[in-house]
Order: structure tokens, then C-alpha cells, then sequence
């Protein structure tokens, strides 16, 4: 296991992980390489070349923006949102840029940032990632002081080139309970006596432990935001959870590890249910040109005006939710990555159906949830991809359904073998899905699908609860077929907008 919950669920900006995250995070990273090997003083121009996915639809997907905050220093956890399009704006009304706020060069997007759309590697012939990009540092002779290439491989994530072909290795990470796949994660759970959720527990605490590595964790607060209640259709059948009173943190930071953990997590999740706030009641059109309007408001009132008599009116809430995320991360809003911004209303969607619309549901459940979809995320992430650009929306929403079937199971305490059955039965029913947003944009269909992956992953979680004894299809054979489907799946279907609705749908 060499991956986090942390890494799986990011704080950042929308509208794309791959595409948004990934580079910023590169530029930032380029830069501060300048300035930790002293080169940033000498540095006079910067060029930056993009490839494949990344620039054919790197436009729509933001892509020169994070580019630009990434070189400015900005990072995409701790950026304002509502500060970009001054920046933004700054370094193109003066064809400049501030390299890490600390040396500032010219720079003209026309001559320095450049899309290479027929070019799908940094090296054409070698075939590498559809997410790659170069980034060069010259002195005023015009000579190379640095020169790096970067690959944003879904999530959030990036690898440079040397890391790209490093050879294999066992991770230095150390984890009481490894894993590299769901048979070992059944395994082990077994051997130990352990639910799913206890045992990543015991390995984020591990990893919380060790000096040696760095992952960057939202700090847990001392109370909730309480303006951060997501309307919710009154039901006066049970007694609805009250998420002001369960939120058991005192006014000092938690002080033992499984409690700073758990802390962090419930960062996450406040963060989620301020964007699903946001999502729900700021109404307008999106940007990008496709003039798609937010419904996720108009919807949610109308919910709420007809109350809960119709008994299939949690899974109408649970496409708002799941909408309502989307839409703000079309928006370029704080959302969290979970596993990637394209997917990223289905895991909030499942965890405010969990808390708004099951009985018992309580704190404990909600850290059930996050911990064990974070286990199955990191199966993907480690056996198969995440990236849209390398398997198609089957990596992305699907990847997401999968993670949320498994920890609706466990939330509602379902047994290990029925998470395990949840999370496959939720992908094999996405195997196929290609990712082709109109315009390059991610809002037609990716705002939909996050609803679509969300009602989804309830069907599998209730499917699998519902079953005794054995299933045919292993997970990690459910994950093995959707790589090897992703990786058999034509380029122009995946995040290219070369083909599927992007070419058939006549932009307006």
C-alpha cells in the first residue's frame, strides 16, 4: 500500500483533478525546484508545452489557468477561489508573471505556453501518459537552466519522467496491515479480526507516525461549521442526525493519532458539505461557452416544495447532491477530490444519503464510509488507473461508484465480503464507460453521470447486502477487466473530445 486516504481525497479547485490539480500542482512544483536550486534569480523565461489530453482539452478543463497559479506559487488546497480571475487576469494585462512570488519575467500564453494538439506524448516516440507536459527555465542567453516533464496521472496525482520509469520498487512506506489487493485486504482483515475501515485506520495512523512521510492532511477544527447544513426534506418518521450535536470535538486539537485522523476526515467531509451548499443554492449559467444553466437549485426547490411523500425521493436528493458538487466544480469551486473532480459529487452525494435518509446513521458510520472507499480507491489506484485520459470515465465515475458502494455497505455495517461484492458489483456495471465532454468542458455529461454513478452505487450496496454465499466476479478481476478495457479503448475516447458526444453534439 503506498497511497493515503489523504492523497485519494485532496482539497482543491475545480473543474478537473487530471487537468486542474495535476498541473498546478507541476508548475508549482518546477518552481520551487528553481528556487531550491538557486536558479529562480537567473531564470528569464519560462515556456510550458502541453500534450495529448492535456491539450486538446486543456482549455476547457482549465488547464492554462492552474498552469499559471501553479508558476505564480499558488497550490491548489490553499488558492482562493474567488481570487483566480485576478490573478488571472493580472498576468495577462501585463504579459508577466511573478515566478513564486518571487522573481517576475515576461511572459505571453501565445509564445510560452503551447498546446501541442497532434502530439499525444512529450517524446513522440515513446509511448508514456496522454497527461504529459514540459516545462523549461532559461537564462537571458537563451540557455536551458532546467528542464523537467511532468505526467498528471489522475487524482491530482503527478509523476515527473524519472519517477515515470524508475524501476519498480517496494514502497518505503510501512503500514501494520499492507495490501495490494482486495483478496490480501480480505485476507488480512480476517487474519486480524478487523473491519475494512479498522484496518486503514491503523495504517493512516502508521503513516501519521512516520517522520519520514509527508502527506498533507486537512487539520481537524473544534466544531462544525454551522451555516454548512445542506437542505434536506423533513422526516418526521425517525429521528433525523444532528449534525451540529455529533460533531464530539472539543475546543483543543484532538490529541491521539486515531483522533486527528478522524479529525482530518470530517475536515474532508465539512468541505464537501459547504460545497454541496454552495452547489445548491448559487444559480447562473457555467462558464466555457456551452451556456449550460445550474439546475441543481431549481431542483432542490422543487424537492423541497413537494416534501417526502414519493417514496423514490432520497435518490432524487441524492442526484442533487451529487449535481450540486459537479456544478460547482464546472464553476472552478472548492471542491474535494474524491478519487478525481469529475467524479467528485458521488461520494459526498452517498454520504448525505447515508446521514440524511438511514436509520441509526451516526459519526462513527460517516468515518466507515470515508475510510473504507478510500481502501477500495487505493486498490484502483494501485492495480488500475484513475485518469480518464488513460481508461475513460469508467477510471473516473466509475472508480467513485465503486468506492461508494463499498462504504455505504460499510457505514451501514455490512460484513467485509458484502463491501468487497458492493464495490465490484458498482463497477461492472461502469466497465465500457469513455469519457468524451462536450467542448472539452466537465459538464455535459460529466454533471449528470456523478448523479447517475451516485443512485448507482445505492443499487449496488443494497444489491450485495441483500445476497448470501459467494459471487462469481471478484473485485480484482472487475478491476483488472476495467484497465485492460481502459487501456484497449481507442485515445479519441478518452478525454479528448475527439469523439463520442463531443463530436456528434454540435456545440451552441
Amino acid at each position: 500500500m503506498n497511497t493515503s486516504l489523504f492523497e485519494l481525497f485532496k482539497i482543491g479547485i475545480g473543474p478537473s483533478s487530471s487537468h486542474t490539480v495535476g498541473p498546478m500542482r507541476a508548475a508549482l512544483r518546477f518552481t520551487r525546484e528553481l528556487a531550491s536550486a538557486n536558479l529562480l534569480e537567473k531564470t528569464a523565461k519560462v515556456n510550458v508545452d502541453l500534450y495529448g489530453s492535456l491539450a486538446l482539452t486543456g482549455i476547457g478543463h482549465g488547464t492554462d489557468r492552474a498552469i499559471l497559479l501553479g508558476l505564480l506559487g499558488e497550490a491548489p488546497d490553499t488558492v482562493d477561489p474567488a481570487t483566480v480571475e485576478a490573478k488571472i487576469t493580472a498576468i495577462r494585462s501585463t504579459n508577466s508573471i511573478n515566478l513564486c512570488g518571487a522573481k517576475t519575467i515576461p511572459f505571453t500564453e501565445a509564445e510560452n505556453l503551447v498546446f501541442h494538439r497532434n502530439q499525444m506524448y512529450p517524446d513522440p516516440a515513446i509511448t508514456s501518459h496522454p497527461n504529459g507536459m514540459r516545462f523549461t527555465a532559461f537564462d537571458n542567453n537563451d540557455t536551458i537552466l532546467a528542464e523537467e516533464v511532468f505526467y498528471s496521472i489522475g487524482g491530482g496525482f503527478i509523476v515527473s519522467e524519472a519517477e515515470r520509469t524508475a524501476p519498480t520498487h517496494t514502497s518505503t512506506r510501512k503500514v501494520p496491515y499492507p495490501f495490494r489487493s482486495a483478496a490480501d485486504l480480505l485476507a488480512t482483515a480476517k487474519q486480524h479480526n478487523l473491519t475494512i475501515a479498522d484496518l486503514l485506520l491503523a495504517n493512516e495512523v502508521a503513516l501519521l507516525k512516520d517522520s519520514t512521510v509527508s502527506i498533507n492532511r486537512p487539520e481537524g477544527t473544534s466544531s462544525p461549521a454551522t451555516n454548512d447544513r445542506v437542505p434536506h426534506p423533513s422526516q418526521s418518521h425517525r429521528n433525523v442526525w444532528d449534525e451540529q450535536s455529533s460533531q464530539r470535538q472539543t475546543a483543543t486539537p484532538p490529541q491521539s493519532p486515531e483522533a486527528r485522523i478522524k479529525a482530518s476526515i470530517l475536515t474532508l467531509w465539512r468541505t464537501m458539505q459547504s460545497c454541496t451548499q454552495r452547489g445548491i443554492e448559487i444559480e447562473g449559467i457555467l462558464p466555457g461557452g456551452l451556456n449550460v444553466r445550474r439546475r441543481a437549485p431549481r431542483l432542490a426547490r422543487r424537492l423541497e416544495n413537494e416534501g417526502s411523500k414519493d417514496p423514490l425521493a432520497p435518490m432524487d436528493w441524492v442526484t442533487v447532491y451529487a449535481m450540486a458538487v459537479n456544478e460547482e466544480n464546472a464553476a472552478g469551486g472548492r471542491v474535494v477530490t474524491a478519487p478525481t473532480n469529475g467524479a467528485a459529487g458521488v461520494i459526498p452525494a452517498i454520504a448525505h444519503y447515508y446521514m440524511r435518509f438511514t436509520e441509526g446513521a451516526d459519526e462513527a458510520g460517516l468515518i466507515r464510509y470515508f475510510l473504507t472507499a478510500a481502501a477500495i480507491g487505493i486498490l484502483y489506484k494501485e492495480n488500475a488507473s484513475i485518469s480518464g485520459a488513460e481508461v475513460g470515465c469508467q477510471g473516473e465515475v466509475g472508480v467513485a461508484c465503486s468506492m461508494a458502494a463499498g462504504g455505504l455497505v460499510a457505514a451501514l455495517n455490512g460484513t467485509n465480503a458484502q463491501i468487497e461484492h458492493a464495490a465490484e458489483i458498482a463497477m461492472e456495471h461502469n466497465l465500457g464507460m469513455t469519457c468524451d465532454p462536450i467542448g472539452g468542458l466537465v459538464q455535459i455529461p460529466c454533471i449528470e453521470r456523478n448523479g447517475m454513478g451516485a443512485v448507482k452505487a445505492i443499487n449496488a450496496a443494497r444489491m450485495a447486502m441483500h445476497e448470501t454465499g459467494d459471487h462469481k466476479i471478484s473485485l480484482d478481476q472487475v478491476i483488472a477487466t476495467m484497465y485492460q478495457t481502459g487501456l484497449d479503448m481507442q485515445s479519441r475516447y478518452k478525454e479528448t473530445s475527439l469523439a463520442g458526444l463531443a463530436l456528434n453534439i454540435i456545440e451552441c
